[in-house]
């Protein structure tokens, strides 16, 4: 349902930008952002959702990390901070541009706001994963999440996601979706978003 920001795994598309390794020593909690994005994946996967990958730069920036799992999808490389590039819009539609994008990756305060500003102007509903999103520091990152909030973005969590696209247990795939939440999403810092407010 347009406007309140309940998911639907009906034309929606996830997302996956730019986890690679030359940002792994650099991002603040990359291990737990990329562990989020992967069980994101996974779901998509089991609920026949498709997914998009980009690369900054890979050339320099090396290639995405590869405990995201995303073997089999093509990585668009690119040099501008937006995913949506001309490969990536071009997948869009023949995807039937999608009325709703799960957005994670880095990082939020550059690539992931960019992506996010150009969805809403196509009129694309927004879902940003908070824990599945970062930057090198936590101020851009709380920051970047605050201003893309105020865009007309929706925040959400990596579990919220999963149980939001099931609706409850009498789903086909519950039961394997259920297995991506047997440990609860890692602690990313995003207690700092809340008491910020």
């Amino acid at each position: 349902m347009a406007g309140i920001g309940r998911l639907s795994t009906k034309d929606t598309v996830l997302l996956l930008c730019d986890m690679q390794e030359k940002f792994r020593p650099n991002i603040f909690q990359f291990t737990n952002i990329v562990s989020n994005a992967a069980r994101l994946l996974q779901a998509s996967r089991i609920l026949g959702i498709p997914a998009i990958l980009t690369e900054q730069y890979p050339k320099g920036l090396g290639p995405t990390v590869p405990e995201l799992g995303a073997e089999g999808l093509t990585a668009h490389a690119k040099t501008s901070f937006t995913m949506m590039i001309e490969e990536v819009q071009k997948e869009m539609q023949a995807l039937g541009n999608p009325k709703q994008a799960i957005l994670c990756g880095i990082e939020a305060h550059a690539c992931i706001a960019c992506t996010v500003f150009d969805l809403l102007e196509k009129g694309t509903e927004v879902h940003i994963v908070s824990d599945a999103v970062s930057s090198r520091s936590q101020t851009d990152r709380l920051f970047a999440l605050s201003r893309l909030k105020q865009s007309g973005a929706f925040l959400t969590t990596t579990e919220a996601v999963l149980l939001q696209l099931v609706q409850g247990a009498k789903h086909p795939n519950f039961k394997e979706i259920q297995q991506l939440m047997m440990q609860p999403s890692p602690d990313t810092g995003l207690l700092a978003y809340f008491s910020a407010l």
